[in-house]
């Protein structure tokens, strides 16, 4: 989870004025969160909140996200989402948006395994996103996430995304050349993006460099493969120390509260 927020951050000042460069410094005054960080902390709560019965998973995401999200109304949510989110009788409205997958990755670090890790992000994407592309792209995300964590090597990791997700689609340096702009905000588009910034990268930093450097939104990006590369390489404890800088104290507390729950459930750090 970590790994997301970070990416979220570190990408967030290039959202709207992309580089088409791996040479930038990650974090500057200007780097800030947004709703992707936002609604990550929301999913974490809600896993937190169900104490182990997830039954009732997706009503407690959604009193999550009422909850956490209303406090932040201006940190970048798009329309939709917006309106469900101030509604308190929301429901699901049939997007596929890359909200779905870029803030499920507490799903992938709390989830025992694939079969749980699908089960859950089910349950905490379709009170919003139940079109069958934006259940996909919250599902392969989670899904990769375990596999890291849980020892799959990148052959592994991209074969079962390949095989059951997202086939290969550009290289990172032909998504350097073709993307302009912000970019298309759909599963669809942003799920392969992400991933192949992570296949190509060779550390945490290297995949978030990647997601920058391909212009298009990238915090979402730097979001989605940021999860992924946190569980496969871990985040390094320089960046990990500058979270307090950019989180306020409900965000920070949500954050080191689920990163507590993950290493007791598992005995193990990330």
């Amino acid at each position: 989870m970590i790994g997301a927020i970070l990416g979220d951050i570190i990408g967030s000042r290039h959202e709207f004025h992309n580089i088409k460069t791996k040479d930038f410094e990650l974090l500057t005054p200007e780097c800030e969160f947004t709703d992707d960080t936002v609604m990550t902390c929301a999913v974490a709560q809600a896993l937190m909140d169900c104490n182990g019965d997830y039954s009732n998973l997706s009503g407690k995401t959604v009193d999550a996200m009422h909850r956490i999200g209303r406090k932040y109304p201006f940190c970048g949510y798009g329309g939709m989402f917006f309106r469900w989110m101030f509604d308190d009788h929301a429901e699901p409205y049939n997007s596929f948006g890359n909200g779905a997958a870029m803030r499920v990755s507490p799903v992938g670090f709390i989830a025992k395994d694939v079969d749980e890790a699908k089960e859950l992000s089910r349950k905490v994407t379709e009170i919003t996103h139940n079109h069958p592309e934006g259940l996909k792209g919250a599902e392969a995300a989670a899904v990769a996430i375990v596999m890291a964590r849980t020892g799959a090597d990148k052959t592994e990791i991209r074969d079962v995304m390949e095989r059951e997700y997202y086939p290969p689609v550009h290289s990172v340096d032909e998504y350097r050349r073709l993307i302009r702009g912000h970019g298309d905000e759909t599963c669809q588009v942003s799920m392969p993006e992400a991933l192949q910034c992570f296949y190509e990268g060779e550390s945490y930093e290297d995949v978030i460099r990647n997601c920058v450097s391909i212009g298009g939104d990238s915090d979402t990006l730097a979001a989605i493969a940021g999860g992924i590369a946190e569980a496969y390489y871990g985040v390094p404890e320089e960046l990990k120390r500058q979270l307090p800088v950019y989180l306020d104290e409900r965000l920070m507390g949500i954050t080191e509260e689920f990163t507590a729950c993950i290493h007791s459930r598992f005995d193990i750090s990330f």
